[in-house]
């Protein structure tokens, strides 16, 4: 038995239901918990202030939480691949416990990472996602590309036991653990909390109030859904413990919401399947799409003045939150690919900035699936989505928009998703006069949704 073990924290920033911890704990006479600091996560393809921020005050939480048990964290700043077998030496470990991850990235460090390692055994273990992604197969023993199918094989495959945190951890003395550096500031003014109590509390409020009601209200912007995918992104909560949670429940509301878990869990297995989603189209024959390149109306959309109420209601959330309503995602997905005609790619980085639930998986998966260019294939003039429409139907009492967008809080109800109907009269009264207040609608709907209907259909003649 190895009497010292690392446990590699990544995505997975707690200590309930922890495999990775849980395993070690069981297995190692010690336990060095470390998580490294990689310039190449940090800076690299998708930077991100927000997430950034996120990443720091849940390290530093899940420090203390470790102190508590007798163990510290160990942070270590530079290439895993050189700071784990250095740190193995000093601790005299003979074990490195991780989570496996899916995407490009992750897969590549850790083939670096096991390379680097002499004399280390490495334990995968799962902890990210509900089911083991990679063993969900079709009868053929391929990847599924299609949801529907993949859902059934993911209710069917098996699930490992939820593990209770470690009461007490034995830790390495004279081991020096490091310096945590400080968190930098987000660029959202009002995230949501990081950190696993936080997590905690938010689970356990969602399914004493707002599980029930899932099925009737997820696709409410005011409200109607969980908030927990920054949580889930970074690990703060175990999305198996939330699923059998949830489960445990029982009812419409619950089998809704486990749904939406398999959602996740389908990207992951996608973007596993097929590393190149990361940076083209699933469906490759819609690279050759023809996409327009203008500046001002991609600021328009990312800075939430494009003159439609629901698209600018939901880009200005993102920016202050650093999150936004899977629907309001949706809504702006297709405002950006169909009514803009504007590459996919500048939404997905877009998002990755702000979001932070940044997961490259679910945020590539999303965007090709409304850009009708990615798996879950279905004819794309039905995701060319009409903003008035999406707008009266989700947000049926205008608190959404009038929330984000208070330029048209006076502006009534049967005027809100269309503020540039009202008379020059209604608008003084509501105190929006569009074109100075509030900007008048930066492309026609009806007009682009034919044009893009050309394009699309140019590709698959």
């Amino acid at each position: 038995m190895p009497s010292t073990a690392l446990v590699w924290f990544r995505r997975d920033l707690r200590v309930h239901d922890h495999p990775a911890l849980a395993a070690a704990h069981r297995e190692c006479e010690q336990v060095v918990p470390v998580f490294v600091l990689d310039p190449r996560l940090l800076q690299g393809r998708f930077p991100s202030r927000n997430r950034a921020w996120f990443l720091h005050r849940c390290l530093a939480e899940l420090r203390e939480e470790l102190r508590e048990r007798g163990a510290d964290l160990v942070v270590r700043e530079g290439r895993p691949e050189e700071e784990l077998p250095a740190l193995a030496r000093e601790a005299g470990a003979s074990a490195l416990y991780f989570a496996s991850d899916v995407s490009p990235f992750a897969m590549a460090r850790d083939r670096r990472v096991e390379a680097a390692l002499e004399g280390v055994e490495v334990r995968r273990q799962p902890g990210l996602f509900v089911a083991d992604v990679g063993r969900v197969r079709t009868k053929d023993g391929g990847p599924f590309s299609v949801f529907s199918p993949f859902h059934r094989a993911w209710e069917r495959a098996p699930r490992r036991e939820v593990v209770a945190a470690p009461a007490r951890l034995a830790f390495p003395s004279g081991l020096v653990p490091g310096r945590l550096p400080a968190a930098p500031e987000p660029e959202a003014a009002d995230p949501l909390p990081p950190g696993e109590r936080a997590a905690r509390e938010r689970m356990e409020a969602w399914l004493r109030s707002g599980l029930g009601r899932y099925h009737e209200r997820h696709d409410l912007l005011p409200g109607g859904t969980s908030e927990l995918s920054p949580s889930l992104h970074f690990g703060c909560l175990s999305p198996r413990e939330l699923e059998q949670r949830a489960r445990d429940h029982g009812g419409p509301g619950a089998e809704a919401f486990v749904r939406q878990l398999a959602w996740r869990d389908f990207y992951a297995h996608v973007l596993l399947s097929h590393p190149g989603n990361a940076r083209h189209a699933h469906r490759r024959a819609y690279d050759a799409l023809e996409w327009d390149d203008d500046d001002g109306l991609l600021d328009a959309w990312r800075e939430g003045r494009t003159g439609f109420p629901v698209v600018d209601a939901a880009m200005r959330q993102l920016r202050e939150r650093g999150w936004m309503h899977n629907r309001g995602r949706l809504i702006v997905g297709s405002f950006l690919t169909k009514d803009l005609h504007l590459d996919w790619r500048h939404g997905e980085a877009h998002f990755m900035r702000h979001l932070l639930c940044g997961d490259e998986a679910s945020n590539n998966g999303n965007w090709q699936w409304i850009a009708s260019v990615g798996v879950d294939p279905a004819p794309y003039f039905r995701r060319m989505y009409n903003p008035m429409t999406q707008q009266r139907r989700h947000d049926p009492g205008g608190d959404y928009v009038r929330r984000w967008v208070p330029e048209l809080r006076a502006v009534p109800l049967e005027r809100l998703a269309e503020p540039w109907t009202m008379s020059a009269g209604e608008q003084r009264a509501a105190g929006c006069v569009i074109g100075e207040d509030y900007p008048a609608p930066i492309v026609d709907h009806k007009h682009e949704r034919q044009r893009a209907m050309a394009r699309y259909a140019a590709v698959v003649r």
